[in-house]
């Protein structure tokens, strides 16, 4: 891993009108960290990582990507510092997202969902967009559903058609908001695998989730958010081990019990 780090938020926040959703975040993602965010719903995590890739434009603080400045000309900036849209495209065009609800084009299949963005945003032709959304969806275990429109697949499979768009252009980061959430439990571990896959790659990515097992054994860093705040950081071994603060102990506790009680009648937790 470099020593600066890929990914900077320096005291970010953000307030939509009186509702102050995050206070003061302060976050280094290094190349190759899986970084991932917990916390209660309404903590402020998937904020934060919106903010990440300006797809919500933070009101304090600074984010920079590869030593760059997200979102405004100068540190030290008010509202009317926002930088030019152009900018803010150059500036986090290492970094993908992907979303929750998978966000596909339904009139279009599998291949042109993760080709034409390709064409849109990368100026790619045709042919060399499609040639390169196959190799991604190949490299999700999809290349034999190209063809097929996602009212044709499952949650899982539009999941993970999601992530291959996100590969396709060729990110440093990948920011993935909850990835399984809208997914039935049966089909969670396809996308989970994929995941796994990547993290072997030495992919970087940072990922908000509610799949605590699968935090604690992916994670490099696990960052525990409430109203707004980080409240605890630090290696899944400290986190769920040897947790040091009463909250986190207290929102981890009814994993903890789910494992404890799968544990003692002797099922793999």
């Amino acid at each position: 891993m470099s020593d600066l780090p890929i990914l900077k938020l320096r005291a970010v926040g953000k307030s939509y009108g009186d509702n102050r959703v995050l206070k003061g975040i302060d976050l280094d993602v290094m190349r190759g960290e899986i970084v991932t965010l917990i916390g209660p719903s309404g903590s402020g995590k998937t904020t934060a990582l919106r903010c990440m890739n300006f797809l919500e434009a933070y009101d304090e603080g600074e984010v920079w990507i590869k030593g760059q400045l997200l979102g405004y000309r100068s540190a030290g900036r008010t509202a009317k510092d926002r930088d030019s849209e152009a900018s803010i495209a150059d500036v986090r065009r290492p970094i993908s997202m992907v979303f929750q609800q998978f966000n596909l084009w339904p009139h279009m299949n599998a291949l042109d969902n993760v080709a034409t963005p390709l064409v849109l945003a990368k100026k790619m032709s045709r042919r060399d967009a499609r040639e390169k959304a196959l190799a991604a969806l190949k490299r999700v275990g999809l290349e034999h559903k190209a063809d097929s429109y996602p009212a044709q697949l499952s949650g899982g499979q539009q999941q993970r058609v999601g992530i291959a768009r996100a590969l396709a252009i060729e990110p440093e980061v990948i920011l993935l908001d909850e990835p399984t959430s809208a997914l039935d439990p049966e089909l969670v571990e396809e996308v989970l695998n994929v995941i796994r896959s990547l993290a072997q790659e030495g992919m970087t990515m940072v990922m908000v989730t509610h799949e605590m097992s699968f935090a604690a054994k992916i994670s490099d860093k696990v960052v525990f958010m409430e109203a707004g705040r980080i409240v605890e950081a630090g290696p899944p071994a400290q986190l769920f081990g040897n947790t040091r603060t009463p909250r986190l102990q207290q929102f981890l506790k009814p994993w903890l019990e789910r494992s404890l009680n799968v544990s003692s009648e002797g099922v793999a937790s």
